[in-house]
Formats: C-alpha cells, sequence, structure tokens
C-alpha cells in the first residue's frame, strides 16, 4: 500500500537547522510531484516548498525563500526538506505530499519545535 513516512523532525534552537526525510513507497515515486506543507498549532496547513517529479524545478514560500531547501533522490524513492535559520513561529508539524493528477497521498506528519 502507499506510504510516505516522515523523520528527522525534533527540538532545535533558534537558528539552528534540521533535515527532514520523507520516504515513499506502493507507488511510482519518480512520476510525482511532491511537497511539504506544514501546520502550526491553531492554524490551517500551509505549502511550504513543492519540486518537480523528476526534480529540475521547484518552489517556495516566500517566508522560506533562501532558508529552505527541497530536493529528492528518486533513487531512494525519499524526498528532503533542509530547513536552516530556523525561527519558533516555524514550530509545526511538517508534512509531505505526493501528488499525480487527481491522486494525492500524505504522510502522518513530524513534528518540527523551534524553542531556546
Amino acid at each position: 500500500q502507499v506510504q510516505l513516512v516522515e523523520s528527522g523532525g525534533g527540538l532545535v534552537q533558534p537558528g539552528g537547522s534540521l533535515r527532514l526525510s520523507c520516504a515513499a513507497s506502493g507507488f511510482t515515486f519518480s512520476m510525482y510531484v511532491m511537497s511539504w506543507y506544514r501546520q502550526a498549532p491553531g492554524k490551517e496547513r500551509e505549502l511550504v516548498a513543492h519540486i518537480s517529479s523528476g526534480g529540475g524545478s521547484s518552489n517556495y514560500a516566500d517566508s522560506v525563500k533562501g532558508r529552505f531547501t527541497i530536493s529528492r533522490d528518486n533513487a531512494k524513492n525519499t524526498l528532503y526538506l533542509q530547513m536552516n535559520s530556523l525561527k519558533p513561529e516555524e514550530t509545526a508539524v511538517y508534512f509531505c505530499r505526493a501528488v499525480r493528477g487527481s491522486s494525492s497521498y500524505w504522510g502522518q506528519g513530524t513534528q518540527v519545535t523551534v524553542s531556546p
């Protein structure tokens, strides 16, 4: 069955870095656009970044441009999000998502907490 499993979250100090991973299985990963979303307590889920199926094109929310980098390894069926210069307001559950046409899959999320 389809699985998206995020990992790499945790507690980090403001200004610190984390690298999230999303391991995919059960579908043809290389054919799907992949995205990272986040949802803070009491807020709507928001798009952080997405990357084309081949990895040649990516886009970011304005709030993370220059600090976050999305990447993928289609040979390993894995999506990544490198997050630098993290801010307390970026505390949230981070989700990965796979989309192709009308098919959409979500992971269960990984908690990122940015706090002194």
